[in-house]
């Protein structure tokens, strides 16, 4: 890659791409903007780590409600628990790990792996091997719960092609880091953070390079570029809130077209990715709004 080029270049002209970014831009400038931030900017950021964890957790099929993941100590008793404590023990540690995603994204990869699966796992922190498989991404699809819709009135819902080999994992894994990391020296810049978090969150689900957790590391790497980015540098908008409230089914629609690697598809999914962090910046500024009414 030479200096000054991206090739995620020409993702932020497809069309609607630059309305999205710009929406997206002046939605976060607002949530900035809100006088809450002056005072009790850490504590929205924490409300934003453990609602976008919640929301992780829900969309990777451990829908628990919000008030029961703030109470709840033990993670290690059931399949879902173990989901919601992988959720939030990445949600609370990803923020710490910007200055090694800036040279070494695949090491702060391997570490949201590691803290998901825990250090007793055999696989803990690295990626999938050769005859490894991963897990699906979309457990919900066809059960509806609570606060993750599934919507199934478009049709059926696209197939996804399964989860690439160890060889083409590694290989993409390394193209990905290589372009970050050109990104963090200087390399690119001009790329908006949408285009550039959507990319990452798109591809991790594409590859799911680990054998479990791919949609909850997913979805903290895209937090992660966010904040790298500069584009929520204080890790209080939660796109994890919106991918729930848009629906798995959405969900799933807008990757297929990013697997399909079309204009139109790329274009969606940037598109979608930019809805779901405008419905978490509407989340966190209702956190803000309900701080500033409890305000002596």
């Amino acid at each position: 890659m030479s200096t000054g080029t991206d090739p995620l270049a020409p993702l932020a002209q497809l069309p609607g791409v630059p309305d999205a970014v710009a929406e997206v831009r002046k939605a976060v400038d607002r949530l900035y903007g809100h006088r809450v931030m002056r005072r009790r900017a850490a504590e929205v950021t924490s409300e934003s780590a453990l609602r976008g964890a919640r929301a992780s957790a829900a969309l990777a099929g451990a829908d628990w409600p919000l008030e029961e993941v703030r109470r709840r100590t033990d993670f290690g008793a059931d399949p879902d628990a173990r989901t919601v404590g992988a959720s939030l023990r990445i949600a609370a540690e990803a923020g710490q790990l910007l200055s090694i995603w800036r040279h070494s994204p695949l090491q702060v990869l391997a570490r949201l792996h590691l803290l998901a699966v825990g250090d007793g796992d055999p696989a803990a922190g690295r990626p999938r091997r050769a005859g490894e498989g991963a897990e699906e991404l979309f457990p919900l699809d066809l059960e509806p719960v609570e606060s993750v819709r599934v919507e199934l009135a478009d049709g059926p819902l696209p197939e996804l092609p399964p989860a690439p080999g160890a060889e083409e994992v590694a290989a993409r894994l390394d193209q990905l880091s290589r372009l970050l990391v050109a990104r963090a020296e200087g390399q690119g810049v001009g790329t908006p953070a949408l285009v550039v978090a959507s990319v990452v969150h798109g591809e991790l689900l594409a590859l799911r390079p680990f054998g479990a957790y791919n949609g909850v590391i997913a979805r903290a790497a895209q937090r992660i570029v966010l904040i790298a980015e500069g584009l929520d540098p204080k890790a209080i908008c939660p796109a994890e809130v919106g991918l729930a409230e848009l629906g798995t089914g959405t969900y799933r629609r807008a990757l297929a077209g990013y697997l399909a690697g079309t204009p139109e598809g790329m274009a969606a999914w940037i598109a979608h990715c930019g809805a779901a962090l405008r419905l978490g910046v509407r989340e966190s500024t209702a956190v803000c709004e309900a701080m500033q009414r409890g305000m002596a």
